[in-house]
């Protein structure tokens, strides 16, 4: 009996790749139907009186208002939570409505919490903005500053928050050391980690406390949904299941369905977006016509050995700086065939974005500087074309300049 219970517990997990296709589904489908059911309805009805009181007095487990369950809903938590290793997942229309969502769930009034400054402008806005209204404190800290972060924290503060990667500059933080810092003063520590997926990173493995995932992004792939998702241990999760059930951020059935059709490949999408993203960046770094490139898994990335130790792939972003003016810039973008010039990431086609023409437009050139976003800055988000088709296009834009 003790040789066959330990042969139990030495029993491999599946791959990540299995678990992408069947994790948080049961074995015996709706209708003998191979892809999941998408359970179209905002209301659920119960048989009778004794339906009614085993859910509402005796805690039996049923669904009873869209916006407070979904089957569809259900399994792609569970299948995220899997491939996070986290033990409770919750999903949103989008990945602001989890980091919003969670954030309210996490404060109260007269509390202080702590963000990165180079994490995602509409995080900081409402970081920066709106917690004011709730009296809520908030220190923005530059990125990498971990002696600045620890004086930073006082008796008040409510949790750490940062990206990594980050965005534009895909900087890399460094968990264990992010963990020990929270650990010494008894705060909590919350990672948006869309860049990499569960894929490159799981922060949960490293003792952070939350993972958000824009999962409009890799997870879905497709350029087709929005959707979000926060991922933790159970007692935290909870806490912002109830905020979201008030909050109303609710994701719906057919989205869901789309985002388990998109998990079945992200395994295979992100490991050629890891793949494309490295030649790219390796090949742009020796071009003439280049002023610097940023891409984790190049050793000239100032993160290289935290990305390479705690992240299996760089990911499928690559940013760089073209040499020459504004308009040089422009030219540039504009004579690129294969590239969709667009805001996102994640999808299977390639997108190029000019942050000083879109997500800042609104800021000065002086601003825009002072945030590291220059006239000839650009985020390319990988899909999964061919890399030498992508090299090509991009040569064709480098050539006029």
């Amino acid at each position: 009996m003790a040789l066959k219970n330990s042969r139990n517990k030495q029993k491999r997990k599946p791959a990540i790749a299995t678990r992408a296709i069947h994790a948080g589904e049961p074995r015996e489908r709706y209708a003998d139907s191979i892809t999941t059911p998408i359970v179209q309805t905002s209301t659920f009805v119960f048989s009778g009186s004794d339906e009614i009181e085993n859910f509402t007095h005796k805690g039996k487990l049923r669904y009873e208002y869209g916006r407070y369950g979904n089957p569809t809903a259900t399994i792609a938590e569970k299948r995220l939570a899997d491939l996070e290793g986290a033990q409770d997942c919750v999903v949103f229309s989008s990945g602001m409505s989890a980091i919003t969502t969670t954030i309210l769930s996490l404060v109260h009034s007269g509390d202080h919490i702590i963000i990165t400054d180079d994490s995602y402008k509409k995080t900081l806005e409402f970081c920066r903005s709106y917690l004011k209204q709730f009296a809520v404190e908030c220190t923005i800290l530059p990125f990498g500053d971990y002696k600045g972060l620890e004086k930073a924290i006082k008796k008040n503060t409510r949790f750490i928050f940062s990206e990594s990667p980050t965005n534009p500059y895909l900087n890399i933080f460094d968990l264990e050391k992010l963990k020990k810092i929270a650990d010494r003063h008894g705060v909590l520590t919350l990672i948006d980690s869309t860049f990499a997926t569960p894929l490159n990173q799981r922060p949960l493995e490293f003792g952070i406390d939350l993972v958000l995932q824009s999962c409009t992004k890799y997870l879905a792939g497709h350029n087709d949904i929005l959707a979000g998702a926060v991922l933790g241990r159970t007692a935290l999760v909870d806490k912002i299941r109830d905020l979201h059930k008030s909050m109303g951020g609710t994701i719906d059935p057919h989205c869901c369905y789309l985002l388990l059709r998109g998990l079945k490949t992200f395994p295979l999408r992100v490991a050629r977006q890891n793949e494309t993203a490295l030649a790219i960046a390796r090949h742009l770094e020796k071009h003439p016509r280049i002023k610097r490139v940023y891409y984790p898994f190049l050793e000239s990335h100032p993160h290289y050995k935290i990305a390479t130790s705690q992240m299996t792939g760089g990911g499928g972003v690559v940013t760089f700086e073209t040499k020459g003016t504004l308009n040089d810039a422009k030219k540039f973008m504009d004579a690129l065939k294969l590239c969709f010039i667009g805001p996102s990431l994640g999808g299977v086609e390639t997108l190029i974005t000019h942050p000083a023409l879109v997500s800042y437009y609104d800021y000065t050139r002086k601003q825009r500087y002072q945030l590291g976003i220059t006239d000839t800055l650009f985020r390319l988000a990988v899909g999964i074309e061919d890399a030498g088709d992508i090299i090509e296009d991009l040569e064709r834009g480098l050539h006029k300049l």
